[in-house]
């Protein structure tokens, strides 16, 4: 337990078996339960998932459910293992799943390479517990220490930054790929996790639906952590997915948080800023076609007043959303 609320760990794992070991050895004290999902990995994660369980828990199978205050011998690990490969967002889902039917307080995301460290978890998880937030997400863009992140990834980590505040709502929030995480039980029952993004992409979608739902996010800064790890990304399906991803997120999220309840203009302003400008755009590239190179007033006029619907449009947004981030100060 952390300051007297259950605490749920959930560790996606695939082809992790130089590294799932150790992270199963070192967590923290206080997790009371650790889901270790192997996502069908062709390696042998499985068998250090097992092996290590079993020497955490003392050589008997997991308890459930969780007596309160936890069990004498501390954290249980319960090995999972999927059946075909889903995706670390499906992985993370099957945690929140079990998390949520052993009516855990508090489930923290926890890597399986290692990035996670048991400091940085604790500092991801006290904004929840002390109710700042129903949610909390690390930052490794905030502070000296993002340069021990790779050059591409801290460019590409700042492109998707940028797309996914549009996309969330979240403006005031950095790093949303980052996989070190705390969610509350009452915000996790808030979203539908079945409906969550099965693949990378799933923490972008999963704020969506928080944004959605009015849910808090905290923003943690804490160091970037890189050994001799090997990120799983294909970057040439990746970004085309992610990209997709992201404008589904942003047009469900403005369907159902100001639309599906209570009307709102919000939504106006974007699609007439996009209607606006898509036209102004193909009217300038029909006169380009055609050789004709007068009357080009009208179209860019469109453009301009397109571009500034949309700008309004995200003023607005970002104002509605201004008190749902808090940012923590650097620890």
């Amino acid at each position: 337990m952390y300051q007297g609320d259950t605490i749920a760990a959930v560790i996606p794992a695939y082809n992790e078996e130089s590294f799932v070991g150790e992270v199963i050895e070192t967590l923290p004290s206080f997790v009371d339960r650790a889901y270790v999902v192997d996502d069908c990995s062709t390696d042998d994660t499985w068998e250090e998932i097992t092996q290590h369980a079993s020497a955490v828990n003392g050589g008997d199978p997991p308890q459930a459910p969780l007596p309160d205050g936890g069990t004498d011998r501390g954290t249980q690990v319960v090995p999972i293992q999927h059946d075909q490969n889903r995706g670390v967002g499906g992985a993370i889902k099957t945690g929140y799943q079990r998390a949520l039917d052993d009516d855990m307080d508090v489930t923290v995301v926890v890597s399986g390479d290692g990035q996670s460290e048991p400091d940085i978890v604790e500092r991801v998880l006290q904004p929840v517990v002390d109710g700042e937030a129903g949610y909390a997400k690390g930052n490794r863009l905030r502070g000296e220490d993002r340069e021990a992140m790779p050059r591409f990834r801290r460019v590409g980590n700042f492109a998707l930054t940028f797309l996914t505040k549009i996309s969330s709502g979240y403006w005031r929030s950095m790093d949303p790929q980052n996989g070190s995480t705390a969610i509350s039980q009452e915000a996790l029952s808030t979203v539908d996790i079945e409906e969550m993004y099965e693949d990378y992409g799933y923490c972008n979608h999963l704020l969506a639906m928080l944004n959605a739902e009015n849910v808090t996010v905290a923003d943690v800064p804490h160091r970037a952590v890189y050994d001799d790890e090997e990120s799983h990304i294909q970057y040439r399906t990746y970004v085309p997915r992610v990209s997709s991803l992201l404008l589904r997120n942003f047009v469900g999220r403005l369907r159902s948080k100001y639309m599906g309840r209570e009307f709102h203009p919000l939504p106006l302003f974007y699609l007439f800023g996009a209607a606006g400008s898509a036209a102004g755009l193909l009217a300038l590239a029909k006169r380009a076609l055609d050789g004709d190179e007068g009357g080009v007033v009208a179209p860019l006029a469109l453009i301009v007043l397109g571009v500034f619907g949309m700008l309004a449009a995200a003023v607005l947004d970002f104002e509605e959303n201004r008190d749902l981030t808090v940012r923590t100060e650097e620890r």
